[in-house]
């Protein structure tokens, strides 16, 4: 459990607060949706986490449990996925900050392992036109970066959905919770300019979208490796007096 649920006191929140000019909470944001036959509804979930607690082994951040359900409505073809509105995903990150700023903490990161959260750019955006401190990450070029590190052979545009990133983050991270038949389900449809019309089963059968043969738990150390070393730009940032 405490791959997903953070197992600090009260007290250690404060040493390491102590420590730090500036407290930065890290809020990892999942979803609970198909991931094909072989990776559980928590995908999203776990890659979250994985990414949170490799940030938190580098940096001294005050890393808080997973938001599980999120926008998953372009998956709603398939048994299993759940999801809240874009209104109350918003409210509920907004409420959070606003809380972790009433305790000390005045930054946040959230950790989105989902892409179709749209709305957490807008959440972003407004709190940093309002004058709070927050960042979304990975941004695009943090998982470009980390795909050419870690030899990831598929593009950003290929590898959308159950393929060789989040496969391998699951590899190296939580192989147990791999169920057989990745290494034979890759699907490619880089043309989804209907994905918000169609939805996912507007263009796959199984779920899947990306090349999921290809992972590897070494890939997977790799990507989460990547990252870690990205968020120094961020913490930096949010850290910054300036």
């Amino acid at each position: 459990m405490s791959d997903l649920v953070p197992a600090d006191t009260t007290e250690d929140v404060r040493t390491r607060g102590s420590g730090v000019s500036r407290q930065v909470a890290v809020l990892p944001v999942g979803s609970f949706e198909q991931h094909g036959p072989y990776l559980p509804l928590a995908t999203d979930t776990l890659v979250a986490c994985a990414v949170a607690r490799e940030i938190a082994g580098a940096y001294p951040v005050h890393l808080l449990p997973p938001v599980t359900i999120s926008c998953s409505h372009e998956h709603a073809a398939w048994p299993g996925t759940v999801s809240i509105s874009s209104v109350t995903l918003h409210a509920v990150v907004r409420d959070i900050a606003a809380s972790l700023r009433r305790s000390g903490v005045d930054a946040l990161v959230v950790v989105n392992g989902h892409g179709g959260n749209y709305v957490l750019g807008n959440v972003v955006q407004e709190s940093s036109a309002r004058g709070e401190r927050m960042a979304l990450f990975p941004a695009p070029e943090d998982w470009e970066a980390a795909r050419e590190r870690a030899g990831v052979v598929a593009s950003l545009l290929t590898d959308m959905h159950a393929g060789e990133i989040e496969t391998s983050i699951l590899l190296h991270a939580h192989p147990e919770m791999l169920r057989p038949g990745y290494e034979t389900s890759d699907f490619v449809a880089d043309d989804r300019r209907h994905l918000l019309t169609l939805g996912m089963s507007g263009y796959t059968d199984s779920g899947v979208i990306g090349r999921p043969s290809l992972g590897s738990a070494e890939k997977g150390k790799e990507l989460l490796a990547s990252l870690a070393d990205s968020f120094g730009a961020y913490f930096s940032l949010l850290t910054s007096d300036e």
